[in-house]
C-alpha cells in the first residue's frame, strides 16, 4: 500500500484533547491536507465515539479515489464510552459494517485491531479480517501496539500491511523487537504520537496545564516534574532545528522519516499552520552526521515518566 510520507491523525479533532473542534473548520483542514499531498488519514470508531469517522468520511468524500482511510476495531462501546476490549470475530464484522456506513465508503482501506485482546486468539482476529477482505469490505489488515510474537501469528493467517504503535524520540521501545520484525516480514510502520502528544513541539513546559477532559492530564510524562525533567529532549531538537532553519516538531518528524523508508508518521493537529509545519518535515534532510549527533545527545537523556498509567499500559502488547 502506497501513501504519502506523512499522514494525518484525526483523533484530536473529536476526542482526547479536551475539546471537540468545529466540524467545518476540521473539514477545511482535511481538505488542506489533501491539497498538500497527504493521502493517508487515520481514524477509529472509538474516537468520539463515532463522530470522528463521520467527520473523516464527510471531509474525504470528494477525494475518495485519491486517499487511503484507516480505521480500527477492538473495543466495546457503551453509553457513548469505551467499555473494554472486544475482538470477537462477530464483533469485528459488526464494527466493519458500521464503519463503512459512517465513513460512507464501499470498503475500508486499512482495518486495524486497535489493541490486542488477550481473550481472543490473534489467529481468530486475523481470520475474521481475512473474511472481510474476501468479501471486498476491507482491503488491508493492520495491528496496533502488538508484540512481535502476535504480529507473526497474525501475519501467518492474513498478511499484515501495517503496524501502528507509538514511536518517537522519547518512546523508542519499538526499536528493540518490533522494527526488526516488521522489516523481516515486509510490514509498514505507522508511528502515532510522533510528536510525543505535543511535547516535542517545544510548546510546553512545567507550567503547562491541561483541562479535565484532556487525557494528557493523567499521563505520567505530563506531570509538572516530568515536563521539567524531559525538557532536555526538546532542547536537543531545538538546537538541531536552528541549524536547519526548521522547528523542533519538524526535526522530530524528519528523524522518524530517516529511520526507515517504510515508516509513515501520523501527527495530528486542529490547526492549519501546524499541518503545514508538520508536512514540511518531509523536505528536511538529516545527514548521517546529524543523525549521529541526535543519537549521541539522546543517549544521555533519561525520559522521566511512563507513557501511560499502569491500567492503560497493560492493554498494550509491547
Amino acid at each position: 500500500m502506497e501513501v504519502s510520507a506523512i499522514g494525518l491523525g484525526c483523533m484530536g479533532m473529536s476526542f482526547g484533547y479536551g475539546t471537540i473542534a468545529d466540524k467545518q473548520e476540521m473539514i477545511r483542514l482535511i481538505h488542506r491536507a489533501v491539497e498538500q499531498g497527504v493521502t493517508f488519514f487515520d481514524t477509529a470508531e472509538v474516537y468520539g465515539p463515532y463522530i470522528n469517522e463521520e467527520l473523516v468520511g464527510e471531509a474525504l468524500a470528494p477525494f475518495r479515489k485519491d486517499v487511503i482511510i484507516a480505521t480500527k476495531f477492538g473495543f466495546n462501546i457503551q453509553d457513548g464510552k469505551q467499555a473494554g476490549l472486544n475482538s470477537k470475530p462477530a464483533h469485528i464484522k459488526e464494527v466493519a459494517e458500521a464503519s463503512l456506513k459512517r465513513l460512507n465508503v464501499d470498503n475500508i482501506d486499512l482495518f486495524y485491531q486497535h489493541r490486542v485482546d488477550p481473550d481472543v486468539p490473534i489467529e481468530d482476529v486475523a481470520g475474521a479480517v481475512k473474511e472481510l477482505i474476501q468479501e471486498g469490505k476491507v482491503k488491508h489488515f493492520g495491528l496496533s501496539e502488538a508484540g512481535a510474537n502476535t504480529i507473526r501469528k497474525a501475519h501467518a493467517v492474513q498478511p499484515v500491511t501495517a503496524l501502528q504503535s507509538e514511536y518517537s524520540l522519547w518512546t523508542r521501545t519499538p526499536e528493540q523487537e518490533i522494527i526488526p520484525t516488521l522489516e523481516e516480514l515486509g510490514i509498514g510502520f505507522v508511528p502515532f504520537s510522533p510528536l510525543g502528544k505535543g511535547f516535542l513541539t517545544g510548546k510546553m513546559d512545567e507550567r503547562t496545564t491541561f483541562s479535565d477532559t484532556d487525557f494528557r492530564r493523567i499521563l505520567p510524562r505530563f506531570t509538572p516534574e516530568a515536563l521539567k525533567a524531559n525538557q532536555s529532549m526538546v532542547d536537543l531538537l531545538g538546537e538541531m532545528a536552528k541549524s536547519k532553519n526548521a522547528t523542533p516538531a519538524q526535526i522530530a518528524l524528519a528523524w522518524l522519516l530517516s529511520q526507515k523508508p517504510w515508516i509513515v508518521p501520523i501527527p495530528g493537529t486542529t490547526k492549519i499552520h501546524r499541518l503545514e509545519e508538520n508536512n514540511g518535515a518531509a523536505a528536511i534532510e538529516l545527514s548521517a552526521a546529524d543523525l549521529q549527533q541526535i543519537e549521541e545527545a539522546a543517549a544521555k537523556i533519561t525520559v522521566l515518566g511512563t507513557r501511560y498509567p499502569e491500567h492503560i499500559e497493560r492493554m498494550t502488547g509491547l
